[in-house]
C-alpha cells in the first residue's frame, strides 16, 4: 500500500492547474487520490482555490471530502456554496455525517437547505436527528442500517434485505424487530445462508443483542463498544423501537476527541482550541490555570514567611535550598497517581472499597518514599550533611509523597462522584495544590524535628 504525501510541489501544481482552469488536467491528477487526503490538499488551499475545487469533483467524492476537513475550513467552503449545491453533498452522505454538517450551518441556512434536497426521506432522517444532542448516541447514530421483520420467512428477508442495503454503505448486522419496529434481536448471516427459504425469522434470530438508547451519553457508548468489540450497535428510542445504528467510526472519532479534550485539561486548558485558533481563544483557554498557579506560589510565598527565622538559623537555614526538590516530587507523584486513576475512571475499572484504593496507595506510596528518602540520606552523606539534617528531608519527603500520592487519587474520585471531568485534576490542579501541601508539610516536619 503506497502511503499518501503531502508535498509542497503538489499544492503548487494543484494551483497552478486551478488558476489556469485546468478541470481535466485536475480530474486526473485527482482521480484515485483517496477523499481523506483530497481534504489534506483543501486543507491547504486558499478558500477560492478549495471551493472551484470542491465544485469541480463529483458530490459522491467531495461529500465525503467536507467531513474530512477541518471544522474552520469546511465553514468558509460552505459559505461560499449555494443551498441547493450543499443539498447535493448531503444527498450523497449518511444521515449522521448530513446531520453534522446542516447542524454547523447558520440557523437562516438550515431550512432552505433541507427544503432543497431532492429525497424527502433522507431529509426527514436529517430533521430526526438534529433534535438529539451531539454528545448522546441519537446524535451519533446514522439512520441507515438493515432490519427485518421476525414474522418473515428467509426467502422474503433476503429480497427486503436486497433492497435496504442499497441505501447502506456497509453492512455490520441485520436487525430483527417485530411488527411495531421494537428491537427483538440480530440475525446471524451464517443462519441466514444455511436455513431453509421457507423457514420463519423468529425461529433463527438470536434475541441476545447489546443496544444503546437515544439519550445515552457518546462516551457510554464507546465503553459499551469497546468491552465488547462491536463494529456497531444498535440505537433504540424511550419505546424500545430500532431507530439507528452507530458504527465503529463514529466511535473513533469520539475516543479521540475525548482525548484531546483531557489531554488539554491535563496541560491546563479550559476549553477545547486548536494551534490555528486567534489569540484571544487560546489566551482564555489558558489563563484561568495561570491565574490559578499564581495563586498556589503567592500561597506558597505566604507559607515560606511563617518559617522566616529559619533564615536566622545557620543549622538549619539550607532547608530552603530543598524547596524545589520537595515542591518538585509532590507536583510529580500528584500527576502520577491522578492520571493512572483518570485513566482507570476513562475505561470504568476503577471499582471496588475506597479503604482498599487508600491501602493500596499508602503501600505504593510506602515503597516509593523509602528508596527516594534512602537516595536522600546517601546523597546527604556524599554533602557531609549531619545525620539528623538528611533524616529530616527524607522524612519530610516521605510525607510528602504519601499525601500528594492520597490528594492525587482521591481528588479525581470525588470529581467523578460530583459529575466534574476528573480529567481536570491531572494537571496544574493537582501540580498547584500538591506544591502547597508539600512546602508546608516539608517546613513544619522539620520545624518538629530540629526543634527551630
Amino acid at each position: 500500500m503506497t502511503t499518501f504525501k503531502l508535498s509542497i510541489e503538489l499544492i503548487e501544481q494543484i494551483k497552478q492547474l486551478i488558476e489556469s482552469k485546468s478541470e481535466k488536467a485536475l480530474l486526473e491528477l485527482l482521480k484515485d487520490v483517496h477523499y481523506a487526503d483530497v481534504a489534506e490538499i483543501v486543507d491547504e488551499l486558499e478558500l477560492d482555490e478549495a471551493t472551484y475545487l470542491i465544485k469541480l469533483l463529483d458530490s459522491d467524492k467531495t461529500s465525503d471530502i467536507l467531513t474530512e476537513l477541518d471544522d474552520d475550513v469546511r465553514e468558509r467552503i460552505l459559505k461560499n456554496l449555494s443551498a441547493e449545491e450543499i443539498a447535493g453533498e448531503l444527498l450523497e452522505l449518511d444521515t449522521d455525517d448530513a446531520a453534522d454538517i446542516v447542524a454547523e450551518l447558520p440557523e437562516e441556512r438550515v431550512q432552505e437547505v433541507i427544503s432543497n434536497i431532492e429525497d424527502k426521506e433522507h431529509a426527514k432522517d436529517i430533521v430526526e436527528l438534529l433534535r438529539y444532542d451531539e454528545n448522546s448516541a441519537g446524535g451519533l447514530m446514522a439512520k441507515e442500517l438493515v432490519s427485518v421483520n421476525e414474522n418473515w420467512n428467509v426467502l422474503t428477508c433476503v429480497k427486503e434485505m436486497r433492497i435496504q442495503a442499497e441505501n447502506v454503505t456497509r453492512v455490520h448486522s441485520i436487525y430483527v424487530v417485530d411488527d411495531d419496529e421494537k428491537l427483538k434481536g440480530r440475525l446471524s448471516l451464517k443462519d441466514l445462508l444455511t436455513t431453509s427459504t421457507k423457514t420463519q425469522i423468529s425461529e433463527v434470530y438470536i434475541p441476545k443483542v447489546d443496544y444503546v438508547t437515544v439519550h445515552d451519553k457518546a462516551e457510554d457508548v464507546a465503553k459499551v463498544m469497546s468491552k465488547y468489540d462491536l463494529e456497531a450497535i444498535p440505537v433504540i428510542d424511550e419505546t424500545g423501537r430500532l431507530v439507528g445504528r452507530i458504527t465503529i467510526d463514529d466511535i473513533v472519532d469520539v475516543i479521540k476527541e475525548e482525548a484531546e479534550k483531557d489531554y488539554q485539561l491535563a496541560a491546563g486548558i479550559t476549553q477545547e482550541v486548536e494551534a490555528d485558533d486567534n489569540i484571544w481563544e487560546l489566551t482564555k483557554a489558558r489563563l484561568p490555570w495561570l491565574v490559578l498557579g499564581l495563586l498556589g506560589g503567592l500561597a506558597s510565598v505566604f507559607i515560606l514567611e511563617d518559617f522566616e527565622e529559619l533564615m536566622k538559623n545557620e543549622n538549619v537555614k539550607r532547608l530552603f535550598f530543598f524547596t524545589p526538590l520537595i515542591a518538585a516530587m509532590a507536583g510529580n507523584v500528584g500527576v502520577q497517581s491522578s492520571a493512572i486513576i483518570v485513566q482507570g475512571l476513562a475505561n470504568d475499572i476503577v471499582k471496588g472499597s475506597l479503604w482498599n484504593r487508600l491501602l493500596k496507595e499508602v503501600s505504593l506510596s510506602l515503597i516509593n518514599g523509602l528508596a527516594l528518602a534512602g537516595l536522600v540520606v546517601v546523597f546527604g552523606y556524599i554533602m557531609n550533611y549531619q545525620i539528623s539534617f538528611s533524616l529530616t528531608i527524607a522524612v519530610a519527603l516521605m510525607c510528602v509523597i504519601i499525601v500528594a500520592a492520597l490528594v492525587g487519587t482521591f481528588v479525581p474520585i470525588i470529581l467523578d462522584k460530583r459529575g466534574i471531568d476528573p480529567a481536570i485534576a491531572t494537571g496544574p490542579f493537582i501540580t498547584t495544590s500538591n506544591d502547597i501541601f508539600g512546602i508546608f508539610l516539608f517546613f513544619y516536619i522539620a520545624k518538629l524535628i530540629l526543634q527551630f
